[in-house]
């Protein structure tokens, strides 16, 4: 009777283990990248190594990336944005913590693009601030694929952009989110 009481107590366990992860969407290769646009020159970098997490059940969003991950075109251009601009030895990453307004309205289960409200809280540099942006989670065959636009204020998270190159860097940053999403296991 304890080996039964027992295995029935280790199977319950194990199931709600198994139900709390279901869910739960996860990628190692999400994508954020960003643009800088003047009249001197445009300024792109990417990085394919974002970690993002999903709860489709409470439709909390969590991203983080190291900064140091952003390759640009130019190895000039990167060097000057880790140690000059981004100051990645001091703020290695950058994160967003918040959750999807409208995730009731979205069903995870049924193919189909859902336009989304994003809402939280975006560290880049030491410094964090409220955002709210829009973008689309798109469920292909059960799995949710992200993607937003939006823009930040290099100002609003202390970036300083020295004399001689702002005619070369814009005030305004796009940043672009995508992400393929897994079940969490």
């Amino acid at each position: 009777m304890r080996k039964l009481i027992l295995l029935f107590i280790s199977f319950s366990i194990m199931a709600a283990a198994g139900l709390q992860a279901q869910g739960k969407f996860y990628t190692k290769t999400g994508r954020i990248s960003f643009y800088s646009s003047t009249a001197m020159e445009n300024i792109e970098a990417i990085n394919k190594s974002v970690v993002t997490l999903l709860d489709s059940k409470t439709g909390d969003l969590q991203f983080v990336v190291l900064v140091k991950g952003f390759e640009f075109r130019k190895a000039l251009m990167q060097e000057h944005f880790n140690k000059e601009y981004a100051e990645t030895d001091i703020y290695p990453r950058a994160e967003f913590k918040g959750s999807i307004s409208n995730n009731a309205s979205i069903n995870y289960a049924v193919n189909g693009k859902n336009n989304v409200t994003v809402k939280g809280k975006l560290t880049i540099h030491g410094v964090t601030k409220d955002v709210e942006t829009t973008g689309t989670i798109e469920v292909k065959d059960g799995k949710p694929v992200i993607h937003s636009v939006f823009n930040i204020l290099l100002a609003d998270y202390k970036i300083t952009i020295p004399r001689l190159y702002r005619d070369n860097i814009s005030s305004t940053i796009r940043i672009t989110v995508d992400g393929s999403l897994e079940p969490l296991k």
